[in-house]
């Protein structure tokens, strides 16, 4: 169903790398201060600052940075005011991206994000040109050592899980947003290694590259979009 795959595993091994040089703290603090904002800082009241939490804890992130993240995110201490801003266009190889990010500097991150899509090859589209492409998922990301997407169902068969998807060492599952919480408790419960559990831009009609050398060329855009400051996620239609 998803384009997880060579591109989610990659992802998912860029972000290991990132956690070690500590720029995924700084992408976490964003999305703590913005959760917290826009949902008040308790966790417990707060499924989603619970979950940005939980993953800045599996990232080792120090309490303290955690912390400071959330009381300025309601107002307790200063902060900057990030604003959720999304970018829509075309890479390589006709693919329709999504582009995510927080900034407090729109101008600056258009400026960024326009200039690399035209250094790619790619085009900076209008919104809603590519998001109808593409459904909002709870993804839950489980390591797919000692398990087939058979053995995934049925240990979840008590969740309403919506498809799981299997790609080299990860298995995927896909459920409503408002289930996330709950599908990556119950896959814990049962003894399940999840790698990773977030919402997601999951794209409705993948498509597959045609040669290795569409698939780096698209890659390498992707991984530059991901490389720039104020973007958080980077979603693809592609296998």
């Amino acid at each position: 169903m998803s384009g997880h795959s060579k591109w989610a595993n990659i992802k998912h091994k860029k972000a290991r790398e990132d956690s070690k040089r500590g720029k995924i703290f700084t992408r976490l603090i964003k999305e703590i201060t913005v959760a917290a904002r826009d949902g008040g800082g308790d966790p417990a009241n707060n499924s989603k600052l619970r979950l940005l939490v939980d993953k800045a804890r599996e990232a080792n992130m120090p309490q303290d940075n955690i912390t400071r993240a959330i009381k300025r995110g309601t107002g307790e201490l200063e902060g900057i005011n990030y604003e959720e801003v999304r970018y829509e266009g075309y890479g390589p190889q006709g693919v329709a991206i999504l582009v995510e990010t927080l900034t407090d500097n729109k101008k600056r991150t258009v400026a960024d994000v326009r200039h690399a899509f035209s250094k790619m090859g790619g085009n900076l589209a209008e919104t809603g040109s590519v998001g109808w492409m593409f459904d909002r998922k709870g993804v839950v990301t489980i390591a797919a050592v000692g398990h087939s997407e058979d053995d995934v169902l049925e240990k979840l068969i008590d969740y309403d899980i919506e498809d799981v998807s299997l790609s080299e060492d990860m298995i995927s599952v896909f459920c409503n947003p408002n289930d996330i919480e709950k599908v990556k408790n119950g896959a814990e419960k049962v003894g399940l290694k999840v790698e990773d559990a977030d919402i997601e831009w999951v794209a409705k009609d993948p498509i597959e590259l045609e040669s290795q050398d569409a698939e780096e060329k698209v890659y390498k855009f992707l991984e530059v979009l991901e490389e720039l400051d104020d973007v958080q996620n980077v979603f693809a239609n592609i296998v």
